[in-house]
């Protein structure tokens, strides 16, 4: 028998797939289409073990759609622009696009090496030309929508990487990629509406029955709608008024100062000329220092300053002083807040530091509450007291009431809010898709001709750390003529957040050679939307929120017939190691290629299926390893050793089958049963691979040869079949060792009987008081009664009840029997 040798069974099948084109695919609307796709990487040169688990979860259901008859659409790319290449470029004296091209062409090989059934012909990478072309004409498209502006705005700048950041690119007041903490800088910046969808983002959510609750949940409270009132308290000395937005109106008769955040215009106006005018500016620059997590921590200190000014409150016409203060972010809502310390716990913690004084405005149900004993804000539901004509309602009751008594008297009005800031997409930086935005000093800012596009990347730019937007040196790139009025003007240098270029690529997989639009609608609304689509967590609010932007824009834009882009999302879980999550920074890292080498890919994809659920995380295990590479050994052994009785092609009589032989038929159509399901409805993958070993296993009770012919053919058949999108290279090998044409991942998924899946006989657990005494081996078709009977006559029963009195017998049918005895 020839011995299994990995290494040259993966090189060849990997060579013939290549020169055959085995896994490109044709638009075909006479077949059913399913589009399974894992998130592009990053070209950071080298794949780890995540990767190998993101992209042989989405092969395996790639490979196992294609058997089951779909047309099937699996592609890969590379999001090609980004600050590491730029970096690189710093470092080591490279260019950019040199560093990348090198990184995707290593990172290629390497998923080839794998295995993975890829049509390559519709490789994408967001640096390219005829890529990022279509990135800058969908830009256009939104400015033409208005939903592209240019505004000076307060940005999240992260002084490592030279650039701004969007809100949901700081995590926990760090940046996303460097962990540096961020800080707020005044600049010019490119936004995107995004808060114009806010409304059908956020009911859209319902629709999304294939993707994980938690995901939904992140993007909803990351969304944040909130409904409230919206008015005003006049400030008379300066003829203004500030607008504040409260979901508490219940609360507003015990407001006893209103806050202002420190970027609030009113606060320049109000201090001016007043004795403490510079100690509030220091304050204010202070503040705008410092990030969105600090201010708005329910644990970080509340610092405020006074500014002399008071407010009316409308309802009960009381003045208010107007403090400026670190936990208010003008960002949200209107940059003000009314301060109920009674009843907001950061309001109770300011009051009691500056001693402000509080009024109890909602009661508690036995009436307890008091100035004297609280030491918390109270933010339960009660009663209204000392609150005029709305005094003895049910708090939230009277928050209608008192809208409805805004709106009456025109003071105010109902309003919705949104914690979701429009989308910063400038960057300071230069590998990314240039903005196609020119400005003039007659025309003004002028869109970039449809004909002209793409914009590129000038090759002339110098990489300096600590350089700001290298393409503002290019004067080869700045200088330009005006496309309306022909005079000399200026190219806009920031380029576009890469996440821009990740919200649309999985339409450009549709049609990735079209030179005339981003895609063709026919391809488009053949292949889309995704079917499965599988990836980290950690892109529920990025990524995902975003392309789901897109996706709506487009759709209303009529350029696709879906409103959401991922019918299904796997969120895969993490590889661990030692403890912790696999990271060169911990030295606990595993290269695939390491594996491949060794052990050979087929055994990398079993190991890292079976050993966890998809969606959780998953502990690295030499062991484990060594498991997979053992299993695989076996089928190889075993299916050789019937290659010749395979081969003789004959003909499968189920009644000719012994007892054993009729067990191993039925293990294999209970095999090929919950394989289906795993794969096709439950995605668990490790209990799919857990019953083909159980399979493996009772087929190797017939090792010596001497089985049925027919059933030989049935075993060995289904078994490579049903291994097949887990281990792509040993099956393919198998099968034509056993004498069988073509590749058996363009063959038909097996089927079961389902008659074939029920035993003949059964095993019963027998107990005695509770206690297991014996088992015994019943027809399947027994009943209750002829159980029972069976387990009463039992020789070893039969000997523990004698002389005893039976209480009762409890029977589970096919399962158990608890005879119940005293005596």
């Amino acid at each position: 028998m020839e011995k299994y040798c990995p290494q040259t069974i993966e090189k060849k099948w990997q060579k013939i797939w290549d020169e055959t084109n085995a896994y490109q695919i044709k638009n075909d609307p006479s077949k059913p289409k399913y589009y399974v796709l894992e998130m592009f990487p990053y070209p950071s040169g080298n794949l780890h073990m995540g990767h190998v688990r993101n992209y042989s979860i989405g092969d395996v259901i790639a490979r196992y759609k294609t058997m089951n008859g779909f047309n099937v659409l699996h592609p890969m790319g590379f999001d090609a622009f980004g600050m590491p290449a730029e970096n690189a470029a710093i470092k080591h004296g490279v260019r950019p696009s040199d560093w990348t091209e090198d990184n995707m062409a290593n990172m290629t090989r390497q998923q080839k090496e794998m295995g993975l059934s890829y049509d390559w012909d519709r490789k994408v990478a967001t640096c390219h030309e005829d890529y990022y072309k279509w990135t800058q004409w969908l830009f256009e498209l939104f400015y033409k929508k208005g939903l592209a502006y240019k505004k000076k705005a307060s940005a999240n700048w992260c002084e490592t990487c030279h650039t701004v950041l969007a809100n949901e690119q700081v995590i926990d007041g760090k940046c996303w990629r460097c962990d540096s903490t961020v800080v707020k800088k005044d600049l010019e910046q490119w936004f995107l509406k995004i808060t114009d969808y806010a409304d059908v983002l956020l009911k859209d959510l319902d629709k999304l029955k294939g993707w994980p609750n938690r995901v939904k949940i992140m993007q909803d409270n990351w969304i944040g709608r909130s409904e409230g009132a919206q008015f005003s308290f006049d400030v008379p000395e300066y003829n203004e008024k500030i607008s504040v937005y409260t979901t508490r109106p219940d609360t507003v008769f015990g407001v006893s100062y209103v806050v202002l955040a420190a970027e609030h215009p009113l606060v320049k106006k109000f201090i001016k000329g007043k004795e403490n005018e510079q100690e509030i500016l220091k304050f204010i620059e202070e503040v705008h220092n410092m990030n969105e997590i600090e201010r708005t921590s329910s644990e970080s200190e509340k610092k405020g300053m006074f500014t002399g000014v008071y407010a009316i409150n409308p309802f009960n016409g009381e003045k208010v002083p107007v403090w400026v203060t670190n936990y208010v972010l003008y960002e949200y809502g209107t940059g003000a807040v009314m301060g109920v310390p009674t009843h907001d716990e950061r309001d109770f913690m300011f009051a009691k530091k500056y001693n402000l004084p509080m009024k109890i405005v909602i009661q508690n149900k036995d009436n307890s509450l008091t100035l004297e004993t609280m030491e918390n804000a109270y933010v339960d539901d009660g009663v209204l007291v000392n609150s005029g004509q709305f005094t003895g309602m049910n708090n939230r009751k009277a928050i209608t009431a008192m809208i409805d008594w805004l709106e009456e008297n025109k003071l105010g009005e109902r309003h919705v809010n949104y914690r979701l800031r429009d989308w910063l997409i400038s960057r300071q930086r230069y590998w990314g898709a240039p903005i196609p935005v020119i400005y003039c000093p007659h025309c003004g800012e002028v869109l970039v001709p449809e004909e002209d596009l793409p914009v590129k990347l000038p090759k002339d730019v110098k990489f300096e750390t600590g350089a700001t937007s290298p393409l503002a040196q290019s004067e080869e790139f700045v200088n330009c003529t005006c496309p309306k009025c022909g005079g000399p003007a200026r190219r806009e240098t920031d380029t576009m957040d890469t996440f821009i270029c990740s919200s649309w690529y999985y339409m450009r997989y549709a049609d990735p050679h079209n030179d005339k639009m981003p895609f063709s609608k026919e391809a488009v609304d053949y292949w889309l939307p995704v079917d499965q689509y599988i990836g980290g967590i950690e892109h529920a609010i990025l990524h995902l929120l975003y392309s789901r932007f897109f996706t709506k824009v487009l759709k209303d834009a009529g350029l696709v017939n879906f409103d959401e882009p991922f019918t299904n999302l796997l969120t895969q879980g993490m590889v661990i190691k030692d403890g912790s999550k696999m990271s060169k920074s911990k030295g606990n890292v595993v290269s695939p290629e390491e594996i491949i080498k060794k052990y050979g890919a087929d055994t990398a994809r079993v190991f890292i299926l079976f050993a966890a659920p998809p969606e959780r995380d998953l502990e690295w295990s030499d062991q484990g390893v060594e498991g997979a590479w053992r299993f695989i050994q076996r089928v190889w052994r075993i299916v050789l050793s019937y290659a010749d009785k395979v081969k003789e092609n004959q003909p499968f009589d189920k009644n000719a089958l012994t007892k054993e032989e009729k067990e191993l038929f039925r293990i294999l159509n209970v095999t090929i049963q919950k394989v289906t399901e795993d794969i096709g409805t439950r995605g668990t993958f490790n209990t799919a691979i857990s019953t083909i070993m159980e399979l493996v296993n009772a087929f190797y009770t017939f090792k010596d040869g001497n089985l049925n012919a027919g059933l030989a053919r049935e075993v060995v058949i289904n078994l490579i079949k049903l291994l097949a999108p887990f281990a792509p290279h040993v099956t393919e090998e198998l099968w034509q060792q056993i004498g069988q044409k073509g590749s058996v991942h363009h063959t038909t998924w097996p089927t079961f009987d389902p008659k074939a899946t029920v035993a003949d006989e059964v095993e019963v657990v027998v107990q005695v008081n509770g206690k297991v005494r014996s088992k015994i081996m019943i027809a399947s078709t027994a009943t209750r009664e002829q159980q029972q009977e069976q387990a009463l006559a039992d020789e070893k029963i039969k000997g523990l009840i004698e002389g005893k009195t039976i209480v009762k017998v409890i029977s589970v049918p096919q399962k158990l029997v608890n005879i119940v005895v005293k005596g």
